[in-house]
């Protein structure tokens, strides 16, 4: 099994900054791709940026050139950096991560957390 746990979010104004981490835990060598994904109130959870396990980074287009991802690998940790918020980017934030292809990963196919709350007031 493996855990993952967001932390970061609170209260920032428009404009402002903030940095959000996701702690993954347990048979953390079987996680492939790890993602960010957002959900506002009454919308569906969309996907934030991507980063797999070599490091390469995918953003979606309301978030490049404000936001930054980086994976460490030696302790198994995504985190976004987000500069100049706006209100649309208040929502619930999850990480995400998917299991290796590799037979001796067993469990689930892939992981959530249970979110932490970003919101930016104008």
């Amino acid at each position: 099994q493996v855990q993952l746990v967001e932390s970061g979010g609170g209260l920032v104004q428009a404009g402002g900054s903030l940095r959000l981490s996701c702690a993954a835990s347990g048979n953390t060598g079987c996680m492939a791709d790890m993602s960010w994904y957002r959900q506002a109130q009454g919308k569906g959870r969309e996907l934030v940026a991507t980063a797999d396990s070599r490091g390469n980074i995918e953003y979606a287009d309301s978030v490049k050139g404000r936001a930054t991802v980086s994976r460490d690998d030696a302790e198994i940790t995504l985190s976004l950096q987000m500069n100049s918020l706006k209100s649309e980017d208040t929502g619930v934030y999850y990480c995400h991560g998917k299991k290796k292809t590799i037979w001796w990963c067993t469990g689930l196919d892939d992981y959530w957390g249970k979110g932490t709350l970003v919101t930016v007031s104008s």
